[in-house]
């Protein structure tokens, strides 16, 4: 299992491609385009009065920013190896998880910060609600303080 350190980010191994592939699009087609753009801008004439090429020019520092920041995060990345042998909810793993409250189960997988996107079902694992839940098996309740207030979880069935 990786050790992570303090300044690392927790990744799963399928989060690690992505964001390679992320960077990868943005460092070929994305810098392609962005040039495509500025020569165009760049063709519409007096550079000083030409908003075009202003637009342009910032979006390219807003695509490097950009691109500089997946760099940085490739560079902190560790992947955390998933334990599928246990039977508790942890991370990379996906469990259903029952609010409570509402009666509502959600699917969660726990992952790093950088992956978080809850409508995918992608919980990080740095949330007060996650930290409740890791390393719980089925069956088990947490109740969390939310910002709406204290929630109870049940978590059920571990999918992977």
């Amino acid at each position: 299992m990786s050790t992570i350190q303090p300044d690392d980010e927790g990744i799963t191994a399928e989060g690690l491609e992505a964001l390679k592939a992320e960077l990868a699009e943005l460092e070929t087609e994305g810098r392609r385009a962005m040039g495509e753009r500025i020569n165009a801008a760049r063709e519409l004439g007096d550079l000083k009065e030409n908003a075009e090429y202003h637009i342009a020019k910032e979006d390219q520092a807003h695509l490097e920013t950009k691109i500089k920041r997946l760099r940085y995060r490739l560079r902190k990345a560790v992947v955390v190896e998933v334990d599928a042998a246990s039977d508790r909810f942890g991370f990379g793993r996906t469990a259903e998880i029952l609010d409570e409250g509402s009666g509502t189960v959600h699917t969660w997988t726990l992952v790093g910060p950088t992956e978080a996107d809850l409508a995918k079902g992608m919980l990080s694992a740095e949330s007060p609600v996650a930290r409740a839940l890791r390393d719980r098996a089925p069956g088990e309740q947490v109740v969390v303080e939310t910002p709406g207030g204290k929630r109870a979880y049940r978590v059920g069935r571990i999918v992977r």
